[in-house]
């Protein structure tokens, strides 16, 4: 696929970025404001809320990855305005002012001291005017440099190591050559492979950056007196599927960072890459966690192959799902994107799967829906670090 000369029909926010998606969002600040914003959603048809648990006595370190991953999914090119909700007005602004940055529309409403019923009727009238205005947008040409694009996999089998892992990289190759920005994670994963990744890094700096992150998870689980991963990594899917160990489940994971990429910087949770190239976020392999914390930091397209079968979606990040297993192909076709279960009959070859992939992505930014989102797969999960105070 010629990428340099192939465009997409994007929305161009007022930042610069470009969007695939033109979400109208309704976001809680906590867990108490769900149901003011579903009511929103309820009222005023295409706006889109974001229900989550969450947000209540948070502290320190993570008090700052809340707000940075719902400033981040407001932010995200996918979405043309905003409005928060939440149950005190000060976190409210926090998070209203943090999207404002992009300037992209965005108001916030706090329930404290208006009740429910004057909440939902000002954020309904607000959502009205902005539903107008974004139905309004028109989508653009523009590169398909400016897309970002994150992946993860969810319930690998030994087909995901032997094709659509290696789908993923091919593309993931093709993207980096082209200057795109690209996000991979799941640190538990790369367990037992975490020096294939370190051997990649461009810099020193960067590979010191990325051994540290894998330490300190693999420290954690010792110092919880964790000494294997049982029931968690591989799990129970994964060892039906033929992955009987963490280390055969990172050679597989690591094939979708390709054979040209380089390890360009490393990122906290939910932090926006700081340009083009590969990037590494320290993540949870939970799909629904990873998937969320990806969208927060800009991604706007999102690869996940899957092996025995994972129904994951986004609510803002359209997911595209590969899968090569022709068993998952017949009994779950309704969630796979990319069949390239040609592969493993050598009726196809990996350039054309990889090829095979990036036309169903630029289909997609162009609009095509994915089978997650027609499925109505919504899935979001805030990542928690500590207990509350």
């Amino acid at each position: 696929m010629d990428l340099k000369n192939r465009t997409i029909l994007g929305y161009r926010r007022e930042n610069g970025r470009v969007g695939v998606r033109n979400h109208v969002i309704l976001l809680p600040l906590d867990d108490l404001s769900n149901a003011a914003c579903l009511a929103v959603e309820n009222n005023i048809k295409g706006t889109l809320a974001l229900p989550h648990h969450y947000g209540r006595l948070q502290f320190g370190a993570d008090l700052e990855l809340h707000f940075r991953t719902l400033i981040g999914i407001g932010s995200n090119p996918n979405v043309a305005a905003v409005i928060v909700i939440g149950i005190e007005p000060e976190w409210t602004k926090v998070i209203t002012d943090g999207i404002a940055a992009t300037g992209k529309p965005v108001f916030g409403f706090s329930i404290e001291q208006h009740g429910d019923h004057e909440t939902i009727m000002a954020a309904s009238r607000k959502a009205k005017e902005l539903m107008h205005w974004a139905s309004a947008l028109k989508r653009t040409d523009c590169a398909v440099q400016e897309l970002m694009i994150s992946c993860k996999c969810g319930e690998s089998d030994t087909t995901s190591g032997i094709a659509a892992n290696p789908t993923v990289g091919n593309a993931y190759d093709k993207l980096y050559d082209n200057g795109n920005t690209l996000i991979f994670g799941e640190t538990s994963e790369i367990t037992g492979g975490e020096h294939l990744v370190a051997a990649r890094c461009r810099t020193p700096e960067v590979r010191d950056a990325f051994m540290k992150m894998w330490s300190d998870y693999n420290d954690f689980i010792i110092a919880n007196k964790t000494n294997d991963l049982s029931d968690s990594q591989p799990t129970k899917g994964n060892i039906l599927g033929g992955l009987t160990t963490i280390e055969e489940k990172a050679l597989g994971n690591i094939q979708k960072i390709g054979k040209k990429c380089m390890v360009d910087g490393c990122l906290i949770p939910a932090e926006a890459p700081r340009g083009p190239g590969l990037w590494f976020m320290d993540s949870s392999s939970a799909a629904a966690e990873m998937v969320t914390l990806v969208s927060a930091a800009g991604a706007v397209v999102h690869f996940f192959p899957t092996g025995q079968g994972n129904v994951i979606g986004n609510p803002i990040l359209p997911v595209i799902k590969i899968s090569a297993n022709p068993r998952t192909i017949r009994t779950m076709r309704e969630h796979i994107d990319v069949d390239v279960s040609a592969l493993l009959r050598r009726e196809m070859t990996l350039e054309e799967a990889g090829d095979k992939l990036l036309d169903m992505m630029a289909q997609t930014a162009d609009g095509r829906l994915t089978s997650a989102e027609i499925l109505g797969h919504r899935e979001i999960v805030m990542t928690k670090l500590y207990r509350s105070a």
